[in-house]
């Protein structure tokens, strides 16, 4: 080792990930032989050396608390390089190490304030820093730098400031609600809308501060001009509108526009904000709600917000009472959305992950820039299917949409991305239809149903429905067609004791070659989700 170079010295440090000691004792030998190489000079080295501890030393979890103790300089360091592309690079392992260690930079908090001269990505990465090292210590500084960030001419680091502040308002709720009740006052259309948006998540999960919101909120509605803002405002207008004077009257406003209005999803945040206020405030909302149903069931072309606005309707047919059973019913604790399990914090969850490029892209869009990669699941299917070998599959972009290919000598799949069944269509589907192929993937660990459903939208496979996390048995059904109209319906199983999902899938027309592609690409997807969770 001594007689190699830095470069050398990280791939022997890497090749060593493979080797597992036979004993406690040869560990621990192992460990004290490359002590040295974490007090490198070479970034390189010395991540390649916490790594090969954290990896080793996954039954010893004092002795990983021990590396990142003294890893702590030679990252502080990285995040203050010239280099732009290893400072942000550290500052994601930073972020890795703070999940499953909180404060653990935190008495190097000022490490991590921003310079005038790095590029937004480094900024927002520090800022997202900043948030997980407050304490009592030192949250004012702390707010005082993101205050400053928070008029910068770059709108995308302003609100992200603004954000910033807004996640640490869960901790320090009435510090950062002066602060961002006091930038309400410069009318900047970015930052107005930024605000309320923190806002709107901070009532919802601090209902202690929904006085204070509500003073701030009167005259925002002049500033705001984007979707996400206008939502928000809506949002807390109908929720908590019968603690803001002008409520029903801004609401009318947005009415009188509502034909002008670019984007539905205001249109529907709209239509449940009059019917909330109407319950608290019936007699100045009753007039405007009638107007807007009108304009909504009678006139508006978009069908999601006609069906939002008949649905509000029929339940206004059915008595007050009944409106307020359906909207005003028991609320879910927001704090349970914050509660992790510990297990995921626990280092030995990311060991295998440290110095690689999963930290930068995160764990979902890693999966799926990986997805290209093949697993090695047991494969059976009925005699018309399994005429032909099976081939790599790729994936590749066009413009905005991707297409499923394999190697032209065999088939090609076309997904179409916007096709999508209804759960009755497809349980008719499913029953009219013969088993078409059968396969049992490989799984370990713990099903992750989001991570699933976005690498499965990826290659435009729809998810119908699908069990929670921690559900035995965990079922799941999807849905995809081709562009000569072929359906693909598939079913998920996978049981408590099973190593193996079980998947089913059937065909709307027998088409070997294309149900042979299309299992290559959910055979791909799974077994890359399926790597990630375990």
């Amino acid at each position: 080792m001594a007689d190699l170079d830095q470069w050398g010295q990280s791939e022997v440090l890497t090749f060593l990930l493979r080797y597992k000691p036979r004993s406690e004792e040869e560990l621990f030998d192992i460990l004290n032989l490359l002590d040295g190489y974490l007090k490198s000079s070479s970034p390189s080295v010395v991540m390649a050396a916490t790594k090969l501890f954290l990896v080793l030393a996954r039954e010893y979890p004092h002795v990983q608390a021990d590396v990142l103790v003294r890893v702590k300089g030679p990252l502080l360091s990285a995040c203050t390089s010239e280099s732009r592309e290893l400072c942000f690079t550290a500052l994601c392992h930073v972020r890795q190490i703070l999940g499953s260690l909180p404060g653990h930079f935190s008495s190097h908090y000022k490490k991590f304030f921003c310079l005038y001269s790095e590029p937004h990505y480094i900024k927002c990465q520090k800022m997202e820093v900043l948030c997980e090292l407050v304490n009592d210590e030192n949250v004012q500084q702390v707010l005082e730098e993101l205050k400053g960030y928070c008029t910068d001419v770059s709108v995308e680091l302003a609100q992200g400031a603004i954000f910033a502040i807004g996640n640490i308002a869960r901790t320090y709720t009435e510090q950062c609600v002066g602060i961002l009740t006091e930038l309400l006052g410069l009318q900047q259309e970015h930052i107005t809308s930024a605000v309320v948006q923190a806002f709107r998540d901070l009532v919802w999960l601090c209902p202690q501060c929904t006085d204070a919101v509500c003073r701030a909120l009167p005259s925002c509605e002049d500033t705001i001009q984007d979707s996400e803002g206008k939502q928000a405002l809506i949002w807390l207008l109908g929720a908590h509108g019968e603690k803001v004077p002008n409520a029903p009257y801004v609401l009318e406003d947005f009415v009188e526009n509502v034909k002008s209005e670019m984007f539905p999803a205001v249109k529907m945040e709209l239509l449940t904000a009059l019917v909330r206020l109407f319950l608290s405030r019936p007699a100045e909302c009753q007039d405007v709600l009638g107007r807007l149903l009108y304009y909504c069931i009678e006139e508006e072309m978009d069908m999601a917000v006609r069906d939002r606005g008949l649905f509000y309707y029929r339940l206004l047919q059915s008595g007050v009472e009944e409106v307020k059973r359906v909207l005003c019913s028991p609320k879910s604790d927001p704090s349970l959305g914050l509660l992790e399990d510990q297990t995921e914090r626990s280092v030995n969850t990311w060991a295998s992950e440290f110095n690689t490029l999963a930290p930068v892209y995160g764990r979902e869009r890693w999966a799926l820039v990986t997805a290209h990669q093949p697993a090695e699941p047991s494969y059976t299917c009925s005699p018309c299917t399994d005429s032909r070998n099976r081939d790599t599959e790729s994936l590749i972009s066009e413009g905005n949409k991707e297409v499923l290919k394999v190697h032209p000598d065999t088939s090609s799949l076309t997904l179409i991305p916007d096709v999508y069944l209804t759960a009755e269509q497809f349980e008719k589907t499913w029953l009219s239809l013969e088993m078409s192929c059968h396969l049992s993937l490989p799984w370990c660990g713990t099903v992750h149903p989001d991570t699933i459903q976005t690498a499965l939208h990826v290659v435009h496979i729809h998810t119908i429905a699908m069990s929670k996390a921690g559900v035995q048995p965990w079922k799941a059904y999807l849905s995809a067609q081709d562009d000569t109209g072929c359906l693909f319906l598939t079913e998920l199983l996978l049981e408590a004791a099973d190593s193996e999902m079980q998947v089913s899938v059937k065909q709307s027309e027998a088409k070997p070659e294309a149900l042979q592609t299309f299992v290559s690409a959910l055979r791909t997807v799974m077994g890359t989700v399926a790597g990630l969770g375990s």
